[in-house]
């Protein structure tokens, strides 16, 4: 029995993820797939940027079999019934052309609002618009995305070395983020405009991606919700049944995973 076996399937009435950026190299497909396998939902909402539609227009179609996978994953669920709803971000904003439409059982929406078990409202979109940097200059936008997709390769050689020493999956990236100043104002202007939009929609709340920073939290009555990255913190936001709402991370649950298999197989040895 596997890790992951031991805890399958996780159920949750509703599943939001985004920035999974499927076809640029350092996205984290299997640490996605791992999750995917693992989870049943009643609705699962693509935040945005899944397909990294400017990585590939720039390096050129690569495709590895685990992003298929991943992909081959979502529409099973849309075909065996599970409600999927794609809100496509500035990476595969090629998409939004086709808002309004449903193509293999996977509805393409600009924005949507989620009712939640216990009657919230929340707004759930990408969060692009709310960019200032992505809005202000494309040209800046794209040397930002240039120079995250080089720290990301780097984190993959760092993390390479973390594993010959059997040390747990680690966010370069994130780390560094946490610690300049201009990027946590950067992340907090954004929020707070996100906030603003939901008090303009009404709604008690949203749910957003884009920045690639989870996090739940509740500012003067508005909840916001952002379910995180499938390159760095590899980061869910999931509703329970009853509409409790909680950050999963993946990387945190695979070891904690590896830790129950470790005591179970300790057991059995005893």
């Amino acid at each position: 029995m596997s890790d992951v076996e031991l805890l399958k399937p996780l159920r949750y009435r509703s599943i939001f993820i985004s920035d999974t950026h499927l076809g640029f190299s350092g996205a984290r497909a299997d640490f996605l797939l791992d999750f995917l396998e693992s989870v049943q939902c009643d609705t699962l909402y693509l935040v945005g940027d899944i397909i990294d539609i400017w990585e590939m227009r720039r390096r050129g179609l690569r495709w590895p079999d685990s992003h298929n996978a991943v992909v081959q994953n979502i529409l099973k669920r849309a075909r065996n019934g599970t409600r999927v709803i794609y809100i496509p971000g500035n990476h595969d904003e090629m998409f939004r052309d086709y808002a309004g439409m449903s193509i293999e059982g996977v509805s393409i929406e600009l924005r949507a609002i989620h009712e939640c078990a216990d009657g919230r409202r929340l707004l759930v979109l990408h969060g692009d618009e709310f960019d200032t940097v992505v809005q202000c200059s494309r040209l800046a936008a794209r040397l930002g995305s240039r120079m995250y997709a080089w720290l990301i390769r780097a984190n993959h050689w760092v993390n390479r070395i973390r594993q010959v020493f059997n040390r747990p999956y680690w966010s370069l990236a994130a780390h560094l983020k946490h610690r300049t100043k201009n990027v946590m104002q950067y992340i907090a202007n954004y929020e707070e405009a996100l906030i603003h939009e939901a008090r303009q929609a009404g709604v008690d709340g949203l749910v957003c991606g884009h920045i690639h920073h989870a996090e739940i939290t509740d500012q003067s009555g508005v909840l916001y919700c952002n379910d995180g990255d499938w390159v760095e913190s590899c980061t869910a936001l999931v509703e329970s049944r009853a509409g409790h709402l909680e950050l999963l991370r993946w990387s945190d649950v695979r070891e904690t995973l590896k830790s129950t298999s470790d005591d179970v197989a300790d057991g059995r040895a005893a």
